[in-house]
């Protein structure tokens, strides 16, 4: 199990550093890339199937028992969060043969890209707070030299926007843990569940559940913090946005998850009073911002930040099917987002811009393009019988049992708006003629590069109508999911007794 839980991030690890020593191979630098990808998914694919089987599992790296030792963890949610990180991984990782030059591979891409996957998945894995911060700095540090790899002014002008604000959420981060160390003893997250239950300091532990708020709220691009993203993510290539929007913004919402569950659970505290307002006004500040813009990314950026809100509604309202609505959103989101940042980068090469009044025709130009697009888009619209639909409709359920109406009504406002975008999308890039005639298109693709840039859009699209037209067996995952957040014993059982 020690080795199970710690291939997530080994495999990554070591195909970064094989990937460098290759770097000026590209053939065999492409190769190692993609098939680490396809061995995380099989290894993801396991722990999920032995979580399915077991319940949460954990290991002691070192032979060292909790909560003294490094430890490892999985419970439904980090095993469903390490399974799509798999698939995303994959899906980008054969994406990026193709939307990646030889330039910025030998400059060393796809070391970055894996050692992007190692930091995600060490999160997912992790069952202490440092080592949560340590994967967090990996991310980071992968994740800027990703954003400008190449050197392009565009790239580190939003380089620098995106590092600036996320430092300030590793000084929010480290102070927290430091704090939460001097308080407990422990930074071990099934033992803080018990240490801070027993600490009769409400005012103390309101004040860490703030700085841990502010940290994680600015990593998942909550509301008021989110103004790094949509400042930064248009300006590296598509493949590396897609796994941006696709992962790292999720790990942000599952560090919020795991915290203010498991360590600093519900209550009448400051921190769940400033959840709700914080996630509505996310998911509004973020729709509205698509809503005004005309080019394909940044439309896409802003509904990064707008589907962060609604991830976060499930965990502001704290109920059952809230917190299964949030799991399930996320995995469907993680899926559409990842497939329209990769669409958009074809929908690039096919018509030559991503601005959507210098673009047309691409419905006629590429069909199988338009049919992945239209499952996607809305899809994240909540178009029936797609995915977004039974994730909206857990999540507004939710909130109607809860007498919260006002939020269900911001949510289907929300909705609603998401719609307006796909379909201006829509409209604009595929329906209309290109403005400048078929000539002044780009070339049409060739054949490998078609493979490359198709087939991932087409397995994502494909994973949506899945969960869509079969949504029980994801539903059900996530209410047990859910059932074992809200009661954590099973979890901290398997850390703390192994059992």
């Amino acid at each position: 199990m020690s080795w199970l839980l710690a291939l997530p991030f080994l495999l990554p690890i070591a195909a970064a550093l094989a990937t460098f020593l290759t770097r000026r191979r590209d053939g065999l630098t492409r190769k190692i890339s993609v098939g680490s990808c396809a061995l995380l998914l099989l290894v993801t694919l396991a722990i999920f199937l032995t979580v399915v089987r077991r319940g949460p599992v954990a290991a002691q790296m070192g032979g060292w028992p909790a909560p003294h030792g490094i430890t490892l963890a999985a419970d439904h949610l980090s095993a469903v969060m390490l399974l799509i990180a798999g698939v995303v991984g994959s899906a980008v990782a054969v994406f990026a043969l193709a939307d990646i030059d030889c330039a910025r591979a030998r400059l060393g891409f796809h070391s970055y890209y894996q050692l992007l996957l190692a930091g995600v998945c060490g999160s997912f894995a992790t069952g202490d707070l440092f080592n949560l911060y340590v994967w967090f700095e990996v991310m980071l540090i992968a994740s800027f030299a990703l954003m400008v790899l190449g050197g392009e002014p565009l790239q580190l002008d939003a380089g620098i926007k995106y590092l600036a604000l996320n430092l300030v959420s590793t000084l929010l981060m480290l102070t927290a843990i430091g704090l939460v160390y001097g308080l407990t003893g422990t930074l071990n997250m099934a033992r803080l569940h018990l240490a801070v239950a027993a600490i009769d300091n409400p005012a103390a532990i309101e004040a860490l559940g703030v700085l841990l708020l502010g940290a994680f709220g600015i990593k998942a691009a909550l509301f008021p913090l989110f103004f790094w993203l949509p400042a930064s993510y248009h300006a590296p290539p598509v493949a590396v946005t897609a796994v941006f929007a696709g992962l790292l913004t999720k790990v942000g919402v599952y560090a919020l998850i795991r915290t203010f569950t498991l360590i600093f659970p519900a209550g009448d505290g400051l921190v769940h009073q400033l959840l709700l307002p914080a996630a509505l006004l996310t998911m509004l500040t973020g729709v509205l911002g698509a809503a005004a813009h005309y080019e394909f990314r940044k439309i896409l950026a802003f509904h990064i930040i707008s589907q962060i809100g609604f991830l976060v509604l499930g965990l502001a309202l704290y109920s059952p099917l809230a917190l299964a609505g949030a799991i399930f959103y996320m995995v469907h989101n993680i899926v559409a987002k990842t497939n329209l940042l990769l669409i958009s980068g074809t929908a690039q090469r096919l018509a030559g811009s991503f601005e959507l009044r210098r673009i047309g025709g691409l419905y006629r130009r590429s069909p199988l393009l338009a049919a992945v697009f239209f499952i996607a888009a809305f899809g994240l619209a909540g178009f029936p019988p797609l995915s977004g639909f039974w994730a909206k409709f857990l999540l507004v359920k939710a909130s109607l049992d809860e007498a919260a109406y006002w939020v269900a009504a911001v949510a289907l406002l929300t909705g609603a708006l998401t719609l307006y975008s796909m379909s201006k999308i829509w409209a604009e890039a595929f329906w209309k003629d290109h403005p400048g005639g078929e000539k002044s298109a780009a070339q049409p693709l060739a054949g490998a590069e078609r493979l490359q840039r198709m087939v991932p859009s087409l397995a994502l699209a494909l994973v949506t109508l899945a969960l869509g037209l079969f949504p029980e067996p994801l539903i059900g995952f996530s209410l047990r999911a859910a059932a074992g957040l809200l009661d954590p014993t099973t979890y901290i059982d398997a850390v703390l007794t192994g059992s």
